[in-house]
């Protein structure tokens, strides 16, 4: 039985799994979006979502476990910045897993894992003229050119 054993095992010992998400997170981070099996996108999205919460947090010790997983300056330092401010409004979800099909080679189901855009750029509201304008364009123009 497997009652209360959280995680998926992904088909490798404890040390090789531990480096692989730490891996894979770090590239996560750094590219912002990855292709990469659907088992190991599901299990990415809750360290992955940690991740965020702590640099969210912001402080020295967050920083300091942010940094016993995250093996990169670089995205460490993305993660407390960029991420800290797109994300600082958002309670949680910060990923998306979306399915790609199958790998040709072994049939095993592809998934691409990508961290949300942020709101406030993506969502810029358009000026809508009015539909009349047009109309009442035309219809100046043509008592201009009547006159």
């Amino acid at each position: 039985m497997r009652h209360r054993k959280a995680g998926r095992r992904l088909g490798r010992g404890s040390a090789h799994r531990k480096a692989m998400m730490r891996n894979i997170v770090t590239s996560l981070i750094m590219h912002e979006r990855i292709s990469t099996t659907e088992a190991k996108a599901k299990e990415l999205r809750s360290l992955a979502e940690k991740l965020v919460t702590l640099g969210k947090r912001g402080d020295l010790h967050a920083r300091r476990q942010a940094a016993a997983v995250v093996k990169s300056k670089e995205a460490l330092s993305k993660l407390f910045s960029d991420f800290a401010d797109r994300f600082k409004e958002r309670p949680g979800g910060y990923t998306r897993v979306l399915k790609t099909g199958f790998r040709i080679g072994d049939n095993a189901s592809m998934a691409i894992i990508e961290f949300l855009p942020d709101e406030k750029k993506a969502v810029e509201p358009e000026e809508e003229k009015p539909k009349k304008a047009k109309k009442a364009k035309k219809a100046v123009e043509e008592e201009v050119a009547a006159e």
